[in-house]
């Protein structure tokens, strides 16, 4: 069994930083596909960020603004956020087991995490 744990999020202004972490436990993942997505308050949930063991993949919205890592014991996978907006707040999800930017694709999700930006 797979676990994913995100963490970090919260309440930040507009033009703010946050930092999540999704950490993996249960299997070994190093460089397999990690992904982040999120769930804006009444939409669907959309792709932000894949790290693949060759690179990482960026939505256009959040390109130059999000960066995606792994940590050294590459069990953690980071999501650094700056210069955030309003149109960012969302329930951000961390999902492995699967490829690509589409949410079906993926078997293991963590249970999410509220990013909330003000303006």
């Amino acid at each position: 069994q797979v676990q994913l744990a995100e963490s970090g999020g919260g309440l930040v202004q507009a033009g703010g930083s946050l930092r999540l972490s999704c950490a993996v436990s249960g299997r070994t993942f190093m460089d397999a596909n990690i992904a982040w997505f999120r769930q804006p308050p009444g939409k669907e949930r959309e792709f932000v960020s894949v790290i693949t063991w060759n690179g990482a993949r960026y939505a256009d919205s959040v390109k130059g603004r999000f960066t995606i890592s792994r940590g050294n014991a590459k069990n953690t996978v980071y999501l650094q956020m700056i210069s955030l907006k309003p149109e960012d707040t969302a329930v951000y999800y961390c999902a492995a087991g699967g490829s690509g930017a589409t949410p079906s694709n993926y078997v293991y999700w963590g249970q999410g995490t509220q990013v909330s930006v003000s303006s």
